[in-house]
C-alpha cells in the first residue's frame, strides 16, 4: 500500500514518485502480490493522488489488475480504514505500508487497529527524509497527530 502524497496536473510530486517507486521496487521484489495507491483529490478536482500513482505504476510497467485504486478518502485516517476493508474483502491478513519513516508508527498502529499486520517500508529518496529540517518537523506533526489518535480511542 502506497499513501498518497501531493500530485501537480496529474503527474507525482517529488515526495509521492519516491513513495511510488519504493512500492515498485518492492513489489518487483515479490514483497506483494498487489499495489493499493491512496490519496483523494486534492485542491486539482482533475486528478486524485491514488489515480496518478496509479497510471504512474503502470506507465512503469506493472499490471493494471494487480493495482487497487482507492481514491475516495481525504485523510490518513479514511485512507487506512478503506484499505484494510479492502484487505479483508481479499482475505489479505498483512500488508506492506509504504510512506515517509517519519509517518509509519502512526500508519502501523492505525492498520493494527483495523485488524491488519502492516509491515512499513520508508521511501529511502523521499525529498522530506533527506531534508533533516523537514524531517524534524514533520517528526514533530506526527507525534502530535498519533497522540491524538490515541487520545480518541480512549
Amino acid at each position: 500500500m502506497v499513501l498518497g502524497a501531493a500530485q501537480y496536473n496529474g503527474r507525482p510530486s517529488p515526495v509521492l514518485k519516491a513513495r511510488l517507486d519504493h512500492a515498485f521496487d518492492l513489489y518487483q521484489k515479490g514483497y506483494a502480490q498487489a499495489i493499493i495507491t491512496t490519496g483523494g483529490y486534492g485542491p486539482d478536482p482533475n486528478f486524485s493522488e491514488a489515480h496518478v500513482g496509479t497510471r504512474y505504476l503502470v506507465q512503469r510497467g506493472i499490471d493494471p489488475a494487480k493495482i487497487i485504486t482507492e481514491q475516495g478518502s481525504g485523510s490518513t485516517r479514511d485512507s487506512i480504514r478503506a484499505s484494510a476493508g479492502l484487505l479483508q474483502a481479499k482475505g489479505w491478513k498483512s500488508a506492506v505500508v509504504v510512506s515517509d519513516g517519519f509517518h509509519l508508527l502512526r500508519l502501523k498502529k492505525m492498520f493494527e487497529d483495523s485488524g491488519i499486520l502492516a509491515y512499513t517500508s520508508p521511501a529511502p529518496n523521499s525529498p522530506i527524509e533527506i531534508a533533516a529540517t523537514q524531517r524534524f518537523w514533520y517528526t514533530v506533526r506526527e507525534v502530535i497527530l498519533l497522540s491524538a489518535y490515541r487520545w480518541m480511542d480512549l
